[in-house]
């Protein structure tokens, strides 16, 4: 697996499958628009689920609505 540096990391994107992440927080930035709370808000995100991230993507991109289902 290769390493992505930090300064290369897309924060729209998600860390396990590259699809984009629908991140309210990364919109409002986009697109200087406030925006509702994001979808992840009211989830709690299983350790063996985080553990899945890679550790240069860690804190710094949000997991996609579809890798959290999974």
């Amino acid at each position: 697996m290769a390493l992505v540096a930090a300064t290369e990391l897309d924060p729209g994107l998600c860390p396990l499958c590259q699809n984009t992440n629908r991140c309210a927080i990364e919109v409002e930035k986009a697109s200087g628009e406030m925006q509702p709370p994001c979808w992840c808000t009211p989830l709690t995100f299983d350790a063996e689920l985080l553990a899945r991230v890679p550790p240069q993507s860690r804190n710094l991109a949000c997991i996609c609505q579809r890798c959290a289902r999974f």
